[in-house]
C-alpha cells in the first residue's frame, strides 16, 4: 500500500454481526480478509486516487501512455535494480518506490513499477528510466480521499532516491556477500566466476560516473519533497559525466553543488508559453523548440550521451554515436502534454465569493493588477506571453545559470548560425546549448558529408542554415545590466495554480494564503506532503504520510535558495479581498 494511505476497505458479502465482530477484533482482520479471499470474495481497497476532469482530449489511455512513454532515459539494466537490495536488506524497488512519493502504477509492464518509470529494450537487455511523468503527476489528499492530478508537480523526494541508489549500488561493489547474492540474483545461481567477475566490472563502470554526481552534485541540505535542482543536475551530468576526453567520460572537475532547488513547475499550458524553465531561458512554440526544451531534460535525466569528435561530420562532431534518446518518444510525450488541461478543482466554490474575488484579480491599481502578469496574452504566433520579472524572489538560480565548465570533447564545437566555437573553459548554459542544438541538427539532416561539400552545406541559404534558425534562440540568457543585477522569473498563467503547491519558484511558500501575507509574516518552517489544505489553498499544516521540512530564510538572505521573500503583490489587500481573491483562484 502506498504511504500515507488509507487503511484497506473489505467489500464482501456476509452477516451485519460478522462485520462487527471484525470491527471490534481488529488483530483478526488480515485472517478473516484471507478467508473471505480464498472463498472468492473480492478485496477492494480504498486508496484508488480520484481521477479529475483534465479537458475532453485527457483521457485513462492517454494518461497511461503518459505515465510510461520512453523519452530514452537509461538507468540501469531492469535485472540490476530487481537485483539490488537497499542498505537494510529489503529488494530496492520494494513498495514501488512509494518510499519516496512515486506513485503506483496499476497497468505498468513489468508489473511493479512506480508511474513515471520506463522499460527500453527486451529480454535481458531490458533498462530501466524515467520519463515525464515521475516528476509530473500529482495526488494529493484532502477530506478522506486522495485525487490524481495529471501533469501536476510531483510531490517525490528525488535526492533520497538518488542517494540511496548510489549506497545500494556501492554496498554491491564493497561487500562481497552482497555481491554474491546481487550476481546470483542476476546471472543465475550457476554463474561461472568469469561471469561474476565481467559483471562486477559492468557494475564498478557503471557507478563511477554515478557516484561522481552523487558525491559531488547533492547538497548538504536536501531539496526535499516537491523539489530538486533540475537545471544544476542537467548542467551537472552533460558537463560532468557526458563530454570527458577519457574513456569514462568523466570531468569530476565540472560536477557542482546543485543547491538552487526549485519545485517542479505544472506541464498543462506548457507547450503555448514563449519561455519556459523559471529563469524563462528556454524558447518556446514550435515542434523544434519543444524538441530543445525536451531534449535538454532527458540529457539530465539518466539518457547515455557520449559525443566525440569526428572530422566527417559537417559539425565536426557526432552527437548521435552513443546516444539514447528516444526522438520519437519525445515527440510523442509532447502531443501529449498539450492535451493535458488544468485540473478542475473537485470541491463546492461560493459562487458569489468568487465573482468578487474575480473582480480583485482583474483590477488595475498603480503598482499593477494580478492580470498584468498571470493574465493570458496572446503573441502573434498565438503562444501566451511569460512575462519574465524580478519581484524579489530567492536569486540563487542565477548563480547556476552562470557555472563555467571544462567544455571536453566539445571544445572548439559550434552550432552555424547561432553559437560560436565553444572555449575549452566555457559558460555551462553554452555547451548544453550545443549539445542540444547539434544532437537535433545531427538527427534532422544527414551529417555525414565529404570535406569538399561543407562550404556549401554551411551557406545562409542551406537546409542547415534552415534549420538552424528554427532551432536558434532555443535557450538564451537574459542579458544582466553592470552594476544592477535582475533575477527575474516566468509568471504563468494561473490556470490550476491551486493544484501546484507550494509557491514561488523555489517552493518556499506553503499556500496561496501565506503567499498573500508580507514576507516577513510568511511562516518560516513547514512540512511538504500530500495532504491538502483546501482553505488556504496549499499544502496542509499537519502531513502524517510522506514529508520533509522546508526551512526557509527572510530577505536578509534572498540567495539562500530557501527565502521567502519576493512577490508583494496582494500583500496589501484587506482580509475579506483575500479571502475573496483565494475562492476565485480555486475556480482557474
Amino acid at each position: 500500500m502506498r504511504l500515507g494511505s488509507r487503511p484497506a476497505l473489505i467489500n464482501v458479502e456476509t452477516q451485519v454481526s460478522h462485520y462487527r465482530l471484525i470491527r471490534r477484533f481488529g488483530a483478526a482482520l488480515a485472517l478473516v480478509v484471507a478467508l473471505y479471499s480464498l472463498a472468492g470474495a473480492a478485496v477492494v481497497f480504498a486508496d484508488a486516487p480520484v481521477t479529475l476532469s483534465q479537458g475532453l482530449n485527457w483521457n485513462s489511455a492517454a494518461a497511461r501512455d503518459f505515465y510510461s512513454r520512453d523519452q530514452g532515459s537509461r538507468i540501469m539494466p531492469l535485472k540490476w535494480i530487481t537485483a539490488l537490495q537497499q542498505i537494510n536488506g529489503q529488494p530496492f524497488m520494494t513498495d514501488a518506490l512509494a518510499r519516496y512519493g512515486y506513485l503506483k502504477n496499476d497497468v505498468s509492464d513489468p508489473p511493479g513499477l512506480p508511474i513515471g518509470f520506463t522499460v527500453a529494450g527486451s529480454g535481458n537487455s531490458q533498462i530501466i528510466g524515467m520519463t515525464c511523468a515521475a516528476c509530473h503527476t500529482r495526488q494529493i489528499e484532502a477530506e478522506g480521499k486522495t485525487y490524481r492530478i495529471d501533469g501536476g508537480p510531483a510531490l517525490v523526494d528525488f535526492q533520497r532516491f538518488l542517494a540511496d541508489l548510489d549506497a545500494a549500488m556501492n554496498k554491491v561493489l564493497a561487500d562481497q556477500p552482497t555481491f554474491l547474492g546481487f550476481a546470483h540474483a542476476v546471472l543465475g545461481s550457476t554463474s561461472t566466476p568469469d561471469q561474476q567477475a565481467t559483471l562486477r566490472k559492468s557494475v564498478a563502470d557503471w557507478f563511477l560516473p554515478f557516484h561522481t554526481i552523487i558525491q559531488r552534485g547533492l547538497p548538504k541540505n536536501a531539496w526535499g519533497v516537491g523539489r530538486a535542482d533540475a537545471v544544476g543536475m542537467i548542467f551537472n551530468r552533460v558537463t560532468g559525466l557526458d563530454i570527458g576526453t577519457t574513456t569514462d567520460h568523466v570531468i569530476a572537475k565540472n560536477v557542482r553543488e546543485a543547491s538552487a532547488p526549485t519545485r517542479y513547475p505544472f506541464l498543462w499550458n506548457a507547450a503555448i508559453q514563449d519561455k519556459t524553465q523559471w529563469p524563462g531561458f528556454a524558447k518556446n512554440g514550435t515542434d523544434k523548440l519543444a524538441l530543445a526544451r525536451n531534449l535538454g531534460e532527458v540529457y539530465g535525466v539518466f539518457a547515455e550521451f557520449h559525443p566525440r569528435k569526428e572530422s566527417s561530420r559537417l559539425l565536426g562532431v557526432n552527437y548521435l554515436a552513443d546516444n539514447s534518446v528516444n526522438f520519437s518518444g519525445l515527440k510523442a510525450l509532447e502531443d501529449l502534454i498539450r492535451k493535458i488541461s488544468p485540473p478542475k478543482w473537485p470541491w463546492a466554490v461560493d459562487a458569489a465569493l468568487a465573482g468578487e474575488g474575480k473582480k480583485i484579480f482583474n483590477r488595475h491599481t498603480a503598482n499593477g493588477g494580478c492580470t498584468d502578469c498571470h493574465g493570458i496574452q496572446r503573441n502573434l504566433d498565438k503562444t501566451w506571453k511569460t512575462p519574465l520579472l524580478d519581484v524579489g524572489t530567492d536569486s540563487r538560480e542565477y548563480e547556476v545559470m552562470s557555472w563555467t565548465a571544462d567544455s571536453g570533447v566539445l571544445s572548439g564545437a559550434s552550432i552555424p548560425f547561432a553559437v560560436p566555437p565553444l572555449k575549452p573553459i566555457e559558460n555551462a548554459f553554452n555547451i548544453l546549448h550545443v549539445a542540444v542544438a547539434g544532437s537535433i541538427l545531427q538527427h534532422d539532416l544527414p551529417l555525414v558529408m565529404a570535406a569538399e561539400t561543407k562550404a556549401h552545406a554551411l551557406l545562409p541559404g542551406s537546409p542547415v542554415a534552415l534549420l538552424t534558425r528554427r532551432i536558434s534562440g532555443a535557450f538564451v540568457l537574459a542579458p544582466q545590466v553592470a552594476g544592477t543585477p535582475q533575477f527575474k522569473y516566468e509568471a504563468r498563467v494561473m490556470e490550476g495554480i491551486w493544484a501546484a503547491a507550494p509557491y514561488l519558484h523555489n517552493g518556499s511558500v506553503p499556500t496561496l494564503a501565506e503567499l498573500l501575507k508580507p514576507s516577513k509574516d510568511r511562516v518560516a518552517t513547514f512540512k511538504v506532503g500530500p495532504a491538502y489544505d483546501t482553505v488556504n489553498v496549499g499544502i496542509a499544516v499537519d502531513q502524517p504520510g510522506l514529508n520533509s521540512i522546508t526551512a526557509t530564510t527572510d530577505c536578509g538572505a534572498r540567495n539562500s535558495g530557501n527565502s521567502r521573500c519576493g512577490h508583494p503583490y496582494g500583500t496589501a489587500l484587506m482580509p475579506a479581498e483575500k479571502k475573496a481573491l483565494l475562492e476565485y483562484l480555486k475556480t482557474l
